[in-house]
């Protein structure tokens, strides 16, 4: 079992639809997959539930067993370690563990459990783990192979809690100065959690399941930007051009000197992903991705040519995940 989060503290590029294709794309090629909606929005959860579902999975009680609110809801409130993980079967191979808008309420039981943890709190550290053994039990109820995590854009406490459960780490960017910022704020904060859990473990309780907190980046993703004669933009080509550096500075702490690869040749880049044309509202009222759309969900003219890239951009993108996982995608 690996688990990647997607994370950038910059909002608004894309990252929940990036998660909601990668789960399906990688559930059609036969792995079984797991998306965690860590975000309290639960925009993931929106994309892959009807409204129907979610109605039911957010009654107006305070219970939600169904959601990872539910979940945490005995820690929350003192009387218990974590409930049963709820689960959604979207297809054969996809789950979904659903989020919920309660699940804000826990950022500041896990921000008192943070230094609480020094002191070999138990407590403290059944807190500090409790996504991390929530997703084992469900991939282990699932036999999910992947873990897909969606989280908020932000440095909080939920995000580090979910970045410790996390082996891997993937950057969605938009090629703009707020997302170099991010990058900029993230890559030092994520040293400073792996190097604080590091110490932290060695205090914990010897019979309880801990993440290592691994959080190893494995690339960055650029998202939206416009394309004139298959080249980038003008206007977006300048911001892709500092991508390079910015990230082997700010996230892998390497010294950078000479001559940067540019963006394309850059390693470290898996993909860069448009707006096809604008699918996503297509799909959105197909409840499916758009690499799934067909001609009797409005995918007619230039938008077949569209569906056409996405599948193509979205299977290398799941390829290079994959590999990076160590899990062969077929």
């Amino acid at each position: 079992m690996k688990t990647i989060a997607f994370f950038n503290n910059k909002g608004g590029i894309g990252k929940t639809s990036l998660v909601y294709h990668l789960s399906w794309m990688m559930a059609e090629r036969g792995i079984p997959v797991l998306a965690v909606d860590l975000d309290p929005q639960a925009n993931l959860s929106a994309m892959f539930l009807s409204e129907e579902r979610l109605e039911e999975i957010w009654p107006d009680s305070e219970e939600h067993p169904s959601t990872i609110y539910g979940a945490v809801r005995p820690i929350l409130r003192g009387i218990g370690d974590i409930a049963p993980p709820p689960v959604e079967r979207i297809t054969q191979n996809l789950f979904l563990l659903p989020g919920d808008l309660g699940l804000s309420r826990f950022e500041d039981k896990l921000s008192d459990a943070w230094p609480r943890c020094h002191n070999s709190d138990e407590a403290a550290f059944r807190t500090m783990t409790a996504f991390h053994r929530l997703i084992q039990a469900l991939a282990r109820e699932s036999s999910a192979e992947l873990i897909l995590i969606d989280v908020g854009p932000n440095l909080g406490a939920i995000n580090r809690s979910a970045l410790i459960a996390s082996d891997h780490v993937c950057l969605p960017l938009a090629p703009d100065l707020f997302s170099l910022q991010g990058l900029k704020n993230l890559g030092p904060t994520l040293r400073q959690w792996r190097s604080t859990w590091d110490d932290l473990v060695k205090k914990a309780p010897a019979d309880l399941s801990l993440p290592t907190g691994a959080m190893t980046p494995v690339g960055y993703i650029v998202m939206q930007h416009g394309m004139r004669d298959n080249r980038p933009v003008k206007a977006y080509q300048r911001w892709m051009d500092k991508i390079p550096p910015v990230y082997r500075s700010a996230v892998l702490n390497e010294a950078v000197a000479g001559t940067m690869p540019s963006v394309l040749q850059d390693p470290y880049l898996l993909a860069q992903l448009t707006h096809y044309r604008s699918l996503m509202p297509l799909a959105m009222e197909a409840n499916k991705p758009m690499f799934r759309l067909k001609p009797a969900d409005g995918a007619i003219g230039a938008h077949v040519a569209a569906v056409s890239d996405c599948h193509r951009d979205f299977l290398k993108l799941a390829h290079k995940l994959a590999a990076a996982a160590g899990i062969n995608l077929t």
